[in-house]
């Protein structure tokens, strides 16, 4: 086995910095409940598992939980499982002695020492191979473990977080996860929401980011309007909040054309030739006008076509009046007016006498 190597996967440092908690947990229902869970278990030392889709802030919640823990001067130790080669997961986790295999030169520690009186965070933990599962499940019994090649064993005080985007359940069905690990590991297991469930947070957060990033990029940038933060928080986010924070950091380094780069979905690229320009430049507020435009037309034209044009359906769908989806409807060019052809680009179709009955 070739020895570890550093890898960017895992970070140290309990330090590191930590938003404030309105923008760790917003102002939304599902966060607020998220709040109180770990406020009522970031004191104790149990193990915890926070679930989700990739880019929901797991790790950024697994830090607020360490600055309020007792281990809290310890290092918090993060081990993306996922991006370290399951050959050189084991001693990148549990170290190695001198001589353990070709290439080890000298004894190492493992991510678990350096844990030591800090927490271990064993990011996307569905990816380690079962054979890991069996030596990580012993540790997290008793905190003792062995380096490889070693004959005694060690023991190690931290308080264990884990994460995941899979369904364990699914993969202890699948034989791919034990059992035994899971229920180790999920004491208290808490499920963080998509970003597109928690929308009122988006206009704070990007704010940060964008008082963060100049700072970091030692940048000023034009401000982001309301409009334009209307936008933001209007959009899916599919890659949540990591999404986001990429986005924002794009914006401060180039400006507007962050929101037009190939980065992003087509159907973001909502920005027109003709769109107002001031000084050679796309103004916001045209920008943020167009882009909330096309993007409703979009999203009305996905729900008619998911709804087989039922129109009444589609409203109910949208959660909107059907006075208001017709007006709608009729806005975003998607339905002829009586007699008139309708102008629209040819991968739209209008809804017009085609549409089923409603």
């Amino acid at each position: 086995m070739p020895p570890a190597t550093k890898t960017k996967s895992a970070s140290l440092g309990g330090s590191s910095h930590v938003p404030p908690d309105d923008i760790v947990f917003g102002r939304s229902a599902a966060m607020s409940v998220v709040h109180k869970r770990v406020e009522k278990i970031c004191h104790t030392n149990v193990p915890v598992l926070f679930c989700g889709d990739a880019g929901t802030g797991k790790e950024m919640v697994a830090r607020w939980m360490h600055c309020r823990s007792p281990h809290k001067e310890g290092q918090f130790v993060k081990v993306n499982c996922a991006a370290i080669p399951g050959s050189l997961l084991e001693s990148e986790l549990f170290g190695y002695e001198k001589g353990a295999f070709t290439g080890a030169h000298a004894s190492k520690p493992g991510r678990v020492e350096l844990a030591d009186k800090g927490t271990l965070f064993l990011d996307e933990i569905a990816d380690l191979d079962m054979g890991l599962q069996s030596k990580l499940l012993q540790f997290v019994q008793d905190g003792t473990f062995s380096r490889i090649g070693g004959e005694s064993e060690k023991f190690v005080e931290a308080r264990i977080i884990c994460s995941t985007n899979r369904d364990l359940e699914r993969e202890i069905a699948a034989g791919r996860f034990r059992a035994d690990l899971y229920y180790r590991i999920s004491v208290f297991q808490i499920r963080l929401p998509r970003l597109s469930e928690r929308r009122e947070d988006v206009p704070a957060m990007a704010q940060y980011f964008r008082a963060l990033y100049q700072r970091q990029f030692a940048k000023e940038c034009d401000p982001l309007g309301p409009e334009m933060l209307n936008y933001l928080e209007k959009l899916n986010w599919p890659g949540n909040v990591r999404e986001l924070s990429n986005c924002i950091a794009r914006f401060v380094l180039i400006g507007q054309d962050a929101f037009v780069s190939q980065d992003l979905p087509q159907k973001r690229k909502t920005f027109y030739a003709g769109s107002p320009v001031s000084n050679g430049n796309l103004a916001l507020r045209g920008i943020a006008k167009e882009a909330i435009r096309e993007m409703e037309r979009n999203i009305i034209l996905e729900a008619l076509q998911s709804n087989q044009w039922n129109r009444r359906k589609t409203a109910e769908a949208l959660k909107i009046s059907y006075r208001a989806l017709i007006y709608k409807i009729r806005d975003a060019g998607l339905a002829p007016r009586r007699g008139a052809s309708v102008q629209s680009p040819s991968h739209l179709h209008p809804v017009g006498d085609a549409s089923p009955a409603d």
